[in-house]
């Protein structure tokens, strides 16, 4: 006679949290100026305003945009406001920045709202490994929000964490 097997993980009060499953849907576009610049390298007010009008700012409708600019010029903030003030008419999210930092704004925004309840008193294994760009950030945002209810925070998966907070029982 065989004896059942039995998921003591599934069974626990073990709460497992995968940032994975928080990714914002939608495109990212790396959206680099360069090109707009006179000779690569000067932003001349007036081409530069010609360039945002010719534009086709539907194209971005539902994406997230990361407005950069490869070459080494000096750009002036209000050129970026320019963009932004057109591309949020349709994009999800514009930021100043690499994709990585659009990154650590989506979670920023994500991790301030997530409720944190369901989680009091509670071992909690966050979830490493991510197919999906995670910024490391985004970690530590999210620990620093469980750390005051959880009972105690680990990394990795169930078979295999690191542990990282434990509280103190007098606490």
């Amino acid at each position: 006679m065989m004896d059942e097997i039995v998921n003591r993980v599934a069974n626990s009060s073990l709460k497992n949290i995968d940032l994975e499953d928080f990714y914002p849907s939608g495109e990212r576009i790396l959206f680099d100026i360069k090109d707009w610049l006179y000779e690569g390298i000067i932003l001349r007010e007036k081409d530069f305003r010609e360039k945002v009008a010719e534009y086709d700012w539907t194209s971005l409708k539902d994406k997230y945009i990361a407005f950069t600019c490869s070459a080494d010029a000096i750009i002036p903030s209000w050129a970026y406001l320019l963009l932004a003030s057109n591309a949020s008419l349709y994009a999800k999210k514009c930021v100043v920045g690499d994709l990585n930092l659009l990154e650590t704004v989506l979670y920023t925004e994500i991790i301030s709202k997530f409720d944190v309840n369901p989680f009091e008193n509670k071992p909690v294994i966050i979830k490493g490994c991510a197919n999906k760009p995670i910024p490391e950030s985004a970690y530590t945002l999210l620990i620093s929000k469980l750390l005051p209810v959880a009972k105690n925070i680990m990394y990795g998966e169930a078979c295999s964490t690191v542990p990282l907070f434990k509280k103190s029982k007098n606490k």
